[in-house]
């Protein structure tokens, strides 16, 4: 038995458009954890209740969900109240890399590369937002993950048809500028001045469409990892993606998505800070071209579980 992280519950499932992913990302983590000998528990978010966690006993968590109440900081924000350590990053840089409108104001002011963008709030913005940003572009729900209200537009007439898609997520869409060219994402690890890259992977999908199924049930798309890249490039791609993670606050783990556009600039699209761990997922693809595999990367992400919010000192009497 591998007793030095206690007592470990595999938090998955939750309510989010996700859960399927976070299902089987859980599973993922919990066999690779009990094959190594520890006291794994899966515990299902969605099914069981902030009472039972915290009765549950748990010496620390591993966070194996993604998208709302789970990945935004509503989670995180309950395991510091109830003091249990948990992997990956703190409430608020959780809420802040979940929220992809926040991200872009964060980053623009730190002169991180991010494609240009809108709010929209009602249909009738639309044309003018296209007319600023123009077409193609993308329309997505500004707090979704997965692909999920994410909508491509190529033409005028498809605007409104594209808008309904994503409304139907939440009630405000951002409209990005479309970037052509290459689709890469880069994990990141750890924290602080210690946070690193690992390789990075380019993403071919058919057609350039990476959506939920060619994401995590097609074998259509194409992976290269590490990508084939200049070394200078891709040693400045990583460098930016580290500087990205640190300036939102991310520790623990995470994944930055790129696009390369045809004159070889990086543009930094999201964040997630709680990345797939399925068999198709990519933090895992780009540890194995680094020699560490499954089991040992879900070992190492527990091992920097903690708490990241201090406790206020005792007040004097």
């Amino acid at each position: 038995m591998n007793s030095r992280f206690g007592k470990v519950g595999v938090l998955y499932g939750g309510q989010s458009g996700e859960r399927e992913v976070s299902l089987m990302s859980g599973q993922g983590v919990h066999e690779a954890l009990v094959k190594s000998g520890v006291d794994a528990h899966l515990f299902d978010t969605g099914r069981q209740s902030l009472a039972e966690l915290a009765q549950a006993g748990f010496d620390r968590v591993f966070i194996a969900l993604h998208g709302r109440h789970g990945e935004d900081g509503t989670m995180q924000g309950a395991l510091e109240l109830l003091g249990i350590p948990y992997t990956g990053s703190g409430p608020l840089a959780s809420a802040l890399a979940m929220d992809k409108i926040m991200t872009k104001r964060i980053w623009i002011e730190q002169g991180i590369p991010t494609p240009a963008y809108a709010e929209v709030r009602n249909a009738g913005e639309l044309d003018d937002v296209a007319s600023r940003l123009g077409l193609p572009m993308i329309l997505k729900a500004p707090h979704e993950g997965s692909t999920l209200g994410l909508a491509r537009v190529e033409q005028a007439d498809a605007l409104v048809q594209a808008w309904q898609q994503v409304v139907r997520y939440e009630p405000v869409a951002l409209a990005e500028q479309f970037i052509r060219g290459r689709e890469l994402t880069i994990a990141v690890l750890g924290r602080g001045e210690q946070a690193r890259a690992l390789p990075i992977i380019e993403i071919i999908a058919p057609q350039g469409n990476y959506d939920y199924e060619h994401k995590y049930f097609s074998d259509d798309t194409r992976y290269e990892c590490p990508a084939s890249l200049p070394a200078d490039l891709a040693a400045e791609i990583q460098a930016l993606c580290v500087r990205a993670y640190r300036v939102l606050g991310c520790e623990g783990w995470g994944r930055v998505d790129v696009m390369l556009d045809e004159q070889q600039r990086p543009w930094l699209l999201e964040i997630n800070t709680s990345p797939g761990m399925t068999g198709h997922s990519l933090v895992p693809m780009a540890s194995r071209a680094e020699g560490v595999d499954y089991t040992q990367l879900c070992l190492n992400i527990l091992a920097e579980a903690s708490c990241k919010v201090p406790l206020n000192p005792a007040q004097p009497a």
